[in-house]
């Protein structure tokens, strides 16, 4: 499944206060804390690994995976509330990542960089 499938696919589970609306701020802000609190469950469970077993099982490695996924929906939904597709997202991205690379600015502080 390429990136617009898996965005479509999920737009499709995709339930929420001003999902309904063109983009507005209440869709937007929804999935933006979902998607912060599913990073935020990640973060804990990492940090446990720590605390705890310093070893990641297999099964431990997919309860993470289950919310890596959660993320990835949130990060499709936050897209599509700012009318971005996740390859467009994607794209951008590399083009940034490539250019700060190519200009020896891959490492330091600041989005424009």
């Amino acid at each position: 499944m390429n990136l617009i499938e898996y965005q479509l696919k999920a737009a499709k589970t995709a339930v929420y206060p001003g999902r309904e609306e063109p983009i507005n701020l209440q869709g937007l802000t929804y999935v933006t804390l979902g998607l912060v609190g599913e990073a935020g469950e990640i973060a804990n469970k990492v940090k446990k690994f720590h605390r705890g077993d310093k070893v990641l099982s297999d099964h431990a490695r997919q309860e993470l995976a289950k919310e890596l996924g959660d993320v990835l929906w949130y990060v499709a939904m936050t897209a599509d509330e700012l009318g971005y597709d996740l390859e467009e997202v994607a794209g951008m991205n590399i083009d940034k990542l490539h250019s700060r690379k190519e200009r020896g600015q891959i490492k330091g502080d600041g989005d424009n960089r």
